[in-house]
């Protein structure tokens, strides 16, 4: 195996981790019989956004690098929110009122 097709292995198996997502996200909302983001597809979308990053970087490719770049800003801000919310919400149940007081 050369060089290359290492990165391209790379650069596919970013590629179908992030189409992945959509079909963890269809599954989710299958389930709940509601259109439903599970946080794994954020983190799906984190590491196939990585990994097809560093494919574009070799790739010396500016407009894939920037999509895949700022794509990564957003994953990781929705990550950032949902953990806040998490947070907040077992802060305020009853049993942690009760840990508090």
């Amino acid at each position: 195996m050369t060089a290359e097709h290492l990165w391209l292995a790379i650069g596919l198996t970013g590629q179908a981790i992030f189409g992945g997502r959509f079909i963890v996200q269809w599954i989710a909302s299958e389930r709940r019989r509601q259109s439903h983001i599970p946080i794994v597809f954020w983190y799906m979308s984190l590491l196939g956004g990585a990994v097809t990053l560093a494919y574009a970087i070799h790739k010396k490719d500016a407009v894939f690098i920037i999509g895949q770049g700022s794509g990564l800003l957003v994953y990781i801000r929705n990550l950032m929110l949902i953990y806040r919310a998490q947070r907040r919400t077992t802060t305020t149940t009853p049993e942690a009122r009760a840990n508090i007081d």
